[in-house]
């Protein structure tokens, strides 16, 4: 699952995941996303930081404790990028963080790991 509110980006990122062999749900709301989230099974969550109402941290942590969540990779896709943010992001339960303009063969190397589990 791919969660941003930048409408575009988010679609951009998953076409591109998609033309990678990835079946992509894109979610544009954190709230939304977490019922989502609840009813069905997603390997990897890519979540943007600056979501409006709930931000990107709140939301790894939230998605930590839904039941089929608890072992799915959290990657932050995020224009931050200081020190601070990133420790922030692994505080969260991100076990990945990757900053805007995402680097294609990094996050396709990433996501192919956690297809082969």
């Amino acid at each position: 699952m791919l969660v941003d509110d930048n409408v575009d980006a988010a679609m951009t990122l998953g076409l591109l995941l998609e033309s990678g062999g990835h079946h992509v749900t894109v979610m544009h709301h954190p709230g939304e996303a977490l019922e989502r989230a609840a009813q069905a099974h997603y390997d990897a969550f890519l979540l943007d930081i600056g979501l409006p109402g709930m931000n990107g941290y709140e939301l790894a942590r939230r998605l930590r404790k839904v039941p089929g969540c608890i072992e799915a990779t959290l990657v932050a896709i995020t224009g931050y990028g200081q020190q601070s943010d990133q420790a922030s992001a692994a505080y969260a339960g991100f076990d990945s963080y990757f900053v805007k303009p995402v680097d294609p063969a990094g996050l396709f190397a990433l996501l192919d790991r956690v297809a082969a589990r």
